[in-house]
């Protein structure tokens, strides 16, 4: 079975545009640019299987329930003849699914949330032991909220189990499918990590699109999007996604929304379990001949399953299979003929039979790494690099405030306009910012930040996965008032990525700084107006906190004039000002 590399900067693989990739392995789509695969019959891998598909998921075979009947009585019978059919077929094989909110063990129901955890843990920590090379990993599967308030299948008190609660509950952002991904990641880091769910193309559409943004925003380590395809007909996935019926949605339509669901989560496809529901050969092949060749033909989708191909034993009503009385019927003829000469195009770098390009590592934001010898801004975390492990921050948060947008254009960090300058802003416990610092020994350190909250709060910071500084706690009464906070943090020497970790929120934060310990520099408050007739050192940074000069005034106000009228800056936009003095950190809007 070929090794797919599997990391988030897989999205970026743009080299492979138009690849038609030819690698040895079975199936119609053998040297295609993405798969065409189908799943097991009856629990069965059926002896033509090797000849008509070159990728398998187990239909039921590898699901909880299936594999984990009785608590920690493990039978891996069915999931292993999938599995086993791909690494010796040279095939592509999907482990369906981690967390689901249907078909788990009837033993789930009714444990506590600790309880939940510890089974989800085990089951986790089961399959990575049985399988630990698994290349694709539908991690969490239907767990949309729709309007009602319901998710797409039976998590929580609709099932009455724990799962949500035991996985770090769901404030409005999907934190339990966040954990989910991130214990899914532990275990395969290498593995194509794929979020999964129905009506996604006609019904919940919009919902699909917010929860995968919300799993990017948090900096989930998610890899893929699985739109189930159960709604590829004008009554498709009406009644929960059960199958289709009536005409085919209307090609249009269908472009349109695929293109839409791009454009807005810029997250690689799979089309995973295709089916047309009819008894009526000639539509039938009307759906397959229209979309099936253009998600082939669609470079953002990364592969297709086919959710059944033997008439009758196919979920729902059976119709939708293509083979019928061992003959194949129309849309069957038309699938072989189409994939003798058509390769398709595969640009997302997952499951296309080459190697990804290879992930860029995050880079600090100011060009070099911080050598500790002054503040630095929190809103000067490094510049996110391309990859799995490379994010350089994770954020979550609703806040009703208005927040700069233009400082950090194109992350998702929430920066505000306070205390004189700009602050990280929005951070609930868990977000997390990352900076490359470079120590000139090792030691123990005094730490201090500025923050600010409307009740407690907490700062920690770590290197890798380990705290490596006390927690820096804070009470406070106002968003507007940012105080210091202190404490001690244990660095080695050398250049290393520092992690400052929301630990309570929420919390704002201004800047934080490393000394000796001992050393305590005194630094001139915000709420201290220097007299303007003194003369002043300005620093001045572009939107993107390139470093422009320095320009000498009496005051800030004095300072922001010379910059809209000097000649040297030639764009309109947003600039900013940096006191040498005092730190302090004001914007200007230049009109040219």
């Amino acid at each position: 079975m070929k090794k797919i590399i599997s990391t988030a900067t897989k999205v970026a693989a743009v080299a492979l545009a138009a690849t038609t990739f030819s690698f040895a392995g079975p199936g119609l789509a053998d040297g295609a640019a993405k798969f065409v695969g189908n799943i097991t019959t009856r629990g069965q891998v059926r002896s033509d299987f090797t000849q008509l598909w070159n990728q398998i998921t187990a239909e039921n075979e590898c699901k909880w329930a299936s594999i984990e009947g009785s608590r920690g009585s493990y039978n891996w019978s069915g999931c292993d003849a999938a599995y086993n059919w791909a690494k010796n077929n040279g095939g592509h094989f999907k482990f369906h699914a981690l967390v689901w909110g249907s078909q788990y063990p009837n033993w789930l129901n009714g444990l506590s949330a600790a309880d939940t955890k510890t089974a989800i843990t085990n089951w986790m920590d089961a399959v990575k032991k049985h399988y630990p090379d698994l290349e694709m990993i539908d991690v969490v599967n239907e767990a949309i909220k729709t309007s009602d308030g319901k998710y797409h299948s039976n998590y929580g008190r609709q099932g009455n189990n724990n799962i949500i609660e035991a996985l770090g509950g769901d404030n409005g952002n999907y934190e339990f499918v966040q954990t989910a991904f991130k214990m899914a990641r532990e275990r395969w880091p290498e593995a194509i990590l794929i979020y999964n769910d129905y009506n996604t193309v006609q019904w919940q559409k919009n919902e699909g699109i917010d929860l995968i943004n919300k799993l990017k925003k948090a900096g989930t380590p998610v890899d893929a999007y699985g739109l189930q395809a159960h709604d590829m007909m004008s009554q498709g996935g009406g009644a929960g996604g059960t199958g289709g019926g009536g005409s085919c949605l209307s090609l249009s339509t269908l472009k349109s929304t695929i293109e839409e669901i791009w454009n807005k989560t810029q997250m690689p496809m799979f089309i995973s379990e295709y089916d047309i529901f009819t008894s009526d050969d000639n539509v039938q092949k009307k759906c397959y001949s229209e979309q099936i060749s253009y998600f082939m033909e669609n470079e953002h989708i990364a592969g297709i399953t086919i959710w059944g191909y033997i008439y009758g034993a196919t979920w729902n009503d059976g119709t939708s299979g293509i083979i019928r009385d061992n003959k194949d019927r129309a849309a069957m003829t038309w699938l072989k003929e189409y994939l003798k000469s058509n390769k398709g195009v595969n640009t997302t770098g997952l499951a296309g039979g080459g190697e990804p390009p290879e992930p860029e590592p995050q880079t600090p934001f100011k060009g070099k790494a911080f050598d500790l010898s002054s503040k630095i801004e929190a809103e000067d975390f490094d510049i996110p690099g391309k990859g799995a492990g490379n994010n350089s921050y994770s954020v979550s948060g609703d806040c009703s405030d208005t927040w700069n947008t233009e400082y950090r254009k194109g992350t998702s960090v929430n920066i505000g306009e306070k205390n004189g300058g700009l602050v990280l802003g929005c951070n609930p416990t868990g977000n997390y910012f990352q900076y490359t610092i470079n120590p000139a020994s090792a030691g123990t350190f005094k730490v201090k930040a500025a923050v600010a909250a409307d009740g407690d709060g907490a700062v920690i910071f770590k290197v890798g996965d380990k705290v490596v500084s006390d927690s820096l706690k804070y009470t406070g009464t106002s968003w507007t008032s940012f105080d210091e906070v202190s404490g001690s943090i244990t660095l080695e020497k050398g250049e290393q990525i520092l992690t400052m970790e929301i630990a309570k929120g929420y919390i704002d934060v201004d800047w934080f700084q490393i000394s000796a310990a001992g050393d305590e520099p005194q630094f001139v408050q915000p709420s201290i107006q220097l007299d303007n007739n003194s003369r002043q050192d300005y620093h001045v940074f572009d939107q993107n906190g390139v470093h422009m000069g320095v320009l000498t005034a009496y005051g800030f106000d004095a300072a922001k004039e010379i910059l809209q009228h000097s000649s040297a800056v030639k764009s309109s936009g947003i600039y900013y000002l940096r006191s040498r003095t005092t730190g302090q950190m004001q914007s200007v809007r230049v009109t040219r």
